[in-house]
C-alpha cells in the first residue's frame, strides 16, 4: 500500500480534471482508490468488487494516467474479455474515457467489418478491445503486422478473469500474454477483474506468468445491503411462466435459464401471456441479440430470458428484479446473476428462484446455504495442458513461419498451464507430433506437417484460432435476415419429415435447405416444437452435493423458503429420510444396491469406473450416488470391503483416474487431442472428467 499521496492525486492532471468536470464525480469508491495505488505502484493485480461496484474504472483511471503521463505509444492497452457482447456494450465506456485525454479506442472481434479493421492496422488505437481468439487471429495472420502493433504494448485488463481460467480459454489466454510479452519486449502489467472467485491468490499467480512485477489482490468492500432472495417451488415451466407474468407488474425482470431450449420455450410462454418478452442465447444472431437486448434496455414493463451469457456484466439498463428458473451450478453464476440487481440507491440486490422439480429445488436451497455461509467456488487453473501446449506450437509455427526447434519453448515456459508438464512430457508430446506428420520438421524448424494441414488448415488456418471447437451449425434465414443457427444434427434428424421450431420466441417452418450453403430458410408457424442443441455439463461440485446433502438430512427450515417450497423440500426429507449426514452409505432397494457418497459427478464417474472393475457387472453414476447392477449388485458385503479397501489404501489415487481414463479415449474433448500420445491424452482425460481428491475425500466419509 502507498503511503503517498491519496489516490486521486496519483493521477495526472487532465485524468483528474476529467473525472470531476466531465464524469462529474465527487469522490472515488474505496476500490477505485486501492486500485490506483496498486496499479500506479507497478502491481499485477486482482480487483475484486461486486457487480457493478466500479471495477473498469477501477483499472482505466490509473492505466489511462499512466498512459498520459508517460506518453505511451498505441497499441499501449488491451482490454480483454470472454464474450463479444462485453466487448460492446464496453466500447462506448471506454471509447469516452480514452478521448478524456486525447485518445482513441477500437474494438476488434468476429463480427468486426473488415474495412474498420484495416483502418485500425493503418493507424492503431491506444486501447485495444478484443478477445483471445482474436488477439491469435492478428497473432498468425500475415495480414497483420503483430510485430509493429503490438511493440508499444503497456498493459492488459482481463475482465470477467473467473470465466477464463475456469476452461481452456483461460489457458489460451495465458499462452497469448507470454508471446506478446516477447513481441514488446518488456514485462507487461498484468491487471484482472472479477466480481465473484473464491481464489484471488491462485488467480494472481495464474495471471504473472513470467512478469517479476509485484502482486496485489484488490478487495473493494462487499455489499452493504441484504439481498432479498426467495425460495419457490411452481412444478414445470408452464407454471413458471405463470408465476413471472404475475409477478412485479410494471417491472424490469431478467429471467435465467439453464439452456437455450428452454429459455425459448418460457420465453414463448410469456409471450402467450401477453408480457412483453426479449429473450437471448448464443444461438441467435448478433442483430437478434443486441435488438432484444437494447428494447429490453429502453423498456419498464418487460421481461428478458437468458442464458448464463447475461451473466457478464452486460449493461441492460436499471434492472429491478432477477428470477433463476430451477438452479445454476455454482454459487459464483447465482452471486454474478444477482448482482445485476440492486445498483440504484435505495435498491437491494434481489433473486427469486422458481424450481420446477424436487431435485433442483434442493440444490438450490443448498447453493442458498453455501451463500448464507460466505462460500464461493474456487477457480482451478490448468497446469498440465498438454493439450494447450501442442495449440500453441502449431499457432507459433505459423506466428513465426516456421517455429526454430531450440526456441519454441522459450516462447511458452512461462505459462501457468504448463507448469505442471516435465521435460519427458514436452519431448513425448513433440515426437508424437512429428511421427503423426501434425508437424515437419525441416532442418532446425518446425512447420506443420500433412496431418496437421488437414486437420488445421481448413479455412485459412480458422481452426487455430480458437483453443475450443463449435458444433456443426446453419444459419436461419427469413426474409433474408439472419435470426439465428441450428445444429446440423438436429435438422438432419428430421429426415424427409417437415420440420419447424422455435427460435428467437416465435415458431418457424422449414421452407428451403440450402446444405451447400449451410442456410436454413423459414417461414412464420403457428406453433412448432423446440429446437435442440447439444448441452455439456451437469456436473455439482463435492462441496455443493455435501451442502444437498445437509439440506436433505438436517431439520433446518430457511426463512427465504416460500411455503410450497417448504413443503417440497420436508417431502425430500421424508424421502431421504434412511440418510445419514456423513460418509459413504450403501443402501439396498428392490434389490439394486446404490451407495451415497455425495462426492459429484467427476468424482463418482471414477468411483463407478473403479467399482467396474474391482467387482464386475455395470455401475452407473450421478452427482450423489453409485448404483450396482448384474454382477456388481450380488453381494452388499463385497460392495462394503470395497470401499473399505479404498478407504484403508487412500484411494482413489490420480494413477487410478488416469487408468480409468483410457476407457474415455473415443471422447472428444478438444480438438487438439490427436496431438496428444498416449500417457497425455489418458492425463488430460483424467483431468478433464474425475476428481480423484473428491472421490478419495468421500471415502474417507
Amino acid at each position: 500500500m502507498s503511503d503517498g499521496p491519496d489516490a486521486f492525486d496519483r493521477l495526472s492532471p487532465a485524468m483528474r480534471y476529467q473525472i470531476v468536470n466531465t464524469l462529474g464525480f465527487t469522490a472515488l469508491r474505496p476500490v477505485q482508490e486501492l486500485s490506483i495505488h496498486a496499479i500506479l505502484d507497478g502491481c499485477n493485480c486482482v480487483i475484486l468488487a461486486p457487480t457493478a461496484g466500479g471495477k473498469t474504472e477501477s483499472a482505466f483511471f490509473p492505466v489511462l494516467s499512466a498512459m498520459d503521463s508517460e506518453d505511451w505509444e498505441p497499441v499501449s492497452v488491451l482490454y480483454v474479455a470472454p464474450t463479444r457482447a462485453l466487448l460492446n456494450n464496453q466500447d462506448d465506456r471506454l471509447t469516452r474515457y480514452a478521448r478524456m485525454i486525447g485518445r482513441r479506442a477500437f474494438t476488434w472481434h468476429g463480427d468486426t467489418p473488415d474495412g474498420a479493421r484495416r483502418r485500425f492496422l493503418k493507424a492503431p488505437a491506444d486501447v485495444l478491445l478484443t478477445t483471445p481468439e482474436s488477439l491469435e487471429v492478428m497473432l498468425i495472420s500475415p495480414k497483420v503486422p503483430a510485430r509493429r502493433l503490438f511493440a508499444g504494448l503497456r498493459a492488459v485488463v482481463i475482465d470477467e478473469v473467473h470465466a477464463f481460467v475456469r476452461d481452456d480459454r483461460g489457458g489460451h489466454l495465458a499462452s497469448i500474454l507470454e508471446r506478446l510479452s516477447r513481441y514488446c519486449g518488456r514485462d507487461v502489467q498484468r491487471i484482472a477483474l472479477s466480481a465473484t472467485v473464491g481464489n484471488p491468490d491462485e488467480i494472481l499467480e495464474w495471471l504473472a506468468g513470467s512478469s517479476t512485477r509485484p502482486g496485489r489482490v484488490v478487495r473493494g468492500p462487499g455489499e452493504n445491503a441484504t439481498p432479498d432472495v426467495t425460495l419457490d417451488y411452481v412444478g414445470d415451466d408452464e407454471n413458471a411462466a405463470q408465476v413471472i407474468s404475475a409477478m412485479h407488474p410494471g417491472k424490469k425482470r431478467l429471467v435465467f435459464v439453464e439452456s437455450r431450449r428452454r429459455v425459448e420455450a418460457i420465453a414463448r410462454s410469456l409471450r402467450g401471456l401477453g408480457v412483453d418478452t426479449f429473450l437471448t442465447h448464443s444461438s441467435l444472431s448478433i442483430e437478434e441479440r443486441a435488438a432484444a437486448e437494447h428494447a429490453f434496455a429502453e423498456g419498464r414493463d418487460c421481461v428478458i430470458v437468458a442464458t448464463s451469457a447475461l451473466e457478464l456484466g452486460i449493461d441492460v439498463g436499471d434492472l429491478d428484479h432477477v428470477l433463476q428458473v430451477d438452479a445454476p451450478s455454482s454459487v459464483a453464476s447465482f452471486l454474478q446473476r444477482m448482482g445485476r440487481t440492486g445498483r440504484r440507491a435505495g435498491t437491494r440486490p434481489n433473486c427469486t428462484f422458481l424450481a420446477t422439480e424436487q431435485d433442483t429445488l434442493v440444490q438450490a436451497a443448498a447453493l442458498l446455504r453455501l451463500h448464507a455461509q460466505g462460500y464461493v467456488e474456487p477457480v482451478r487453473p490448468v497446469r498440465r495442458g498438454a493439450h494447450l501446449l501442442a495449440h500453441q506450437l502449431l499457432a507459433l509455427s505459423l506466428q513465426e513461419g516456421g517455429i526454430a526447434k531450440g526456441d519454441w519453448w522459450a516462447w511458452l515456459s512461462s505459462a501457468t498451464p504448463f507448469h505442471g508438464l516435465s521435460d519427458d512430457d514436452r519431448g513425448s508430446l513433440l515426437t508424437h507430433m512429428l511421427d503423426a506428420e501434425i508437424l515437419h520438421v525441416d532442418g532446425a524448424r518446425l512447420s506443420l506437417g500433412q496431418e496437421g494441414e488437414r486437420l488445421y488448415g481448413r479455412r485459412n488456418f480458422s481452426e487455430l484460432y480458437a483453443v475450443f471447437a463449435t458444433a456443426a451449425t446453419l444459419k436461419v434465414v427469413h426474409a433474408g435476415a439472419e435470426i439465428g443457427e441450428v445444429e446440423t444434427r438436429f435438422v438432419e434428424s428430421a429426415g424427409d419429415r417437415p420440420l419447424s421450431f422455435t427460435l428467437g420466441g416465435r415458431a418457424w417452418r422449414v421452407t428451403q435447405i440450402e446444405w451447400g450453403r449451410g442456410v436454413v430458410h423459414v417461414a412464420a408457424a403457428e406453433r412448432a416444437g423446440h429446437a435442440r442443441w447439444r448441452s455439456f455439463g451437469g456436473f455439482l461440485s463435492r462441496v455443493l452435493c455435501r451442502a444437498i446433502r445437509g439440506v436433505l438430512t438436517d431439520d433446518v427450515v430457511d426463512p427465504r423458503w416460500s411455503p410450497a417450497a417448504g413443503t417440497m423440500i420436508e417431502a425430500a426429507r421424508e424421502e431421504h429420510a434412511f440418510l445419514e449426514p456423513d460418509g459413504p452409505q450403501l443402501v439396498t432397494d428392490d434389490a439394486q444396491p446404490r451407495l451415497w457418497t455425495f462426492a459429484g459427478g467427476a468424482a463418482n464417474r471414477l468411483l463407478a469406473r473403479m467399482a467396474e472393475t474391482a467387482l464386475g457387472g455395470t455401475v452407473t453414476s450421478n452427482n450423489l450416488s453409485l448404483t450396482f447392477q448384474e454382477e456388481a449388485a450380488e453381494s452388499d458385503q463385497a460392495i462394503v470391503e470395497w470401499v473399505s479397501a479404498l478407504r484403508r489404501e487412500e484411494r482413489p489415487s490420480r494413477e487410478d483416474a488416469v487408468g480409468v481414463a483410457e476407457a474415455f479415449s473415443h471422447l472428444r474433448l478438444s480438438k487438439f487431442q490427436p496431438c496428444l500420445p498416449g500417457g497425455l491424452l489418458n492425463a488430460y482425460l483424467a483431468e478433464v472428467l474425475t476428481d480423484p481428491d473428491g472421490a478419495r475425500e468421500a471415502m474417507r466419509g
